[in-house]
């Protein structure tokens, strides 16, 4: 009899907890809602309804913000999420720089900083170089270390599941023995979730860019590596290995340069930074002792610079062989594209778009948008902080146990 009464707590206990993600979802998703209607819309008793509501309102997520439109008789106290109740922090680890963001529960951005660094190869230096970053940032917007959900960190690197904390060593040879995700909890004590940068920069999109509306969409980082992140049902597809998304690998050329993954012809070798540089030297000469950089490409390409343009066309009909296939394969509804190359805008979508017509199927192309990113240059420390979002919003536990506040 005890132990039937114990199954029976536990299971009151689960769900109660489902009932409570369930209504903080809903209250974060439509801002601002009335008890009766979260009632109506879940099916939940009108008690269980406030007793939960009371609650959230302890926990400092949500409040009552007023009156709303009566639909006859009273009208209806409405109940608003606290977008501001706590903190989360971004971090991406790129090839060459490091970028960490503070922001709110909506993504918005309070403060941030950024530091070129050589992160493939200096593991130690990248990770201190992030501890002050962050440091710098919560000390900026006067945020202790308590009333912080957690950290996300994207890293350039395939993740695997059962190992979220390492890096390939095929990729970053230099962070084989790191674990990112011990290092960071070791550190700032808080929880630490660790995925793909291409992949948080999808999340991003799905969250507050190109695919805000709910469509299946890949997005696409154009850097010093080449990746891609998968929505798919409003989730971030990774594959069984945590590899889904290495469009850079796609072999395009088979008698193109040796790739560090060691085939032969792969995407990253002739649209990567680096190679998009080594033919800008090539093509549009020496521009100051280290030759020209993306940004010289940019500009270039945007003020009509012919040989900046060869290479943006050069670099849309490649990327257009591997988008091909992602629209043959997957159909998704949007591609986006970052990067700082993706700031040139249609001076690459067409081209790009030029080559997918001739590889992909036609109602494949007709039903998917391929645009660039509206999120700037933090779009992917922004996916990382919206990691921890994600996860606290479906694990309630997540969130500190009192809201704290800011500090004065």
């Amino acid at each position: 009899m005890r132990a039937g009464m114990a199954v029976l707590t536990v299971d009151a206990a689960g769900m109660r907890a489902q009932n409570s993600g369930l209504l903080l979802n809903m209250i974060w998703r439509e801002r601002q809602i009335s008890r009766a209607e979260i009632a109506r819309r879940t099916e939940l008793s009108p008690s269980t309804v406030s007793a939960i509501v009371a609650d959230l309102e302890l926990a400092g997520l949500v409040r009552s913000i007023g009156a709303g439109v009566s639909r006859g008789g009273r009208r209806p106290t409405l109940i608003g999420f606290c977008d501001e109740a706590f903190s989360l922090v971004g971090v991406e680890l790129g090839a060459s720089h490091v970028t960490v963001v503070l922001t709110d529960l909506r993504g918005r951005v309070r403060t941030q900083s950024k530091a070129s660094h050589a992160v493939r190869g200096d593991p130690e230096g990248s990770l201190q170089k992030a501890k002050e970053l962050i440091q710098e940032c919560l000390d900026a917007e006067r945020v202790p270390r308590r009333s912080v959900v957690g950290m996300g960190v994207a890293v350039p690197s395939p993740v695997h599941p059962a190992s979220p904390g390492k890096m390939s060593p095929l990729i970053l040879p230099a962070w084989k023995n790191v674990d990112v995700k011990e290092w960071f909890e070791t550190t700032f004590d808080m929880p630490v979730f660790v995925d793909n940068d291409a992949n948080l920069g999808a999340l991003s999109e799905c969250f507050w860019g190109a695919g805000s509306g709910g469509e299946d969409l890949t997005y696409i980082k154009l850097a010093t590596g080449i990746g891609a992140g998968h929505i798919i049902h409003g989730d971030v597809y990774r594959g069984a290995g945590g590899t889904a998304g290495e469009i850079g690998h796609i072999a395009v050329d088979s008698n193109g340069p040796l790739c560090v993954c060691g085939l032969r012809g792969c995407l990253v070798t002739l649209i990567g930074s680096t190679a998009l540089t080594e033919r800008a030297r090539e093509l549009m000469g020496a521009r100051g002792r280290k030759g020209p950089t993306v940004r010289d490409l940019v500009e270039g390409a945007r003020a009509g610079d012919p040989a900046a343009k060869q290479i943006i066309d050069g670099m849309g009909a490649w990327l257009g062989i591997a988008v091909g296939g992602l629209l043959n394969l997957l159909n998704p509804a949007i591609v986006v594209l970052g990067g700082e190359i993706s700031s040139v805008g249609e001076l690459l979508l067409d081209p790009l778009r030029a080559s997918v017509r001739q590889r992909a199927l036609s109602v494949s192309m007709a039903e998917t948008r391929i645009v660039t990113s509206a999120l700037g240059e933090r779009a992917i420390a922004v996916g990382a902080a919206t990691l921890v979002l994600q996860a606290a919003l479906r694990d309630r536990s997540l969130f500190p146990q009192q809201n704290v506040g800011r500090t004065a």
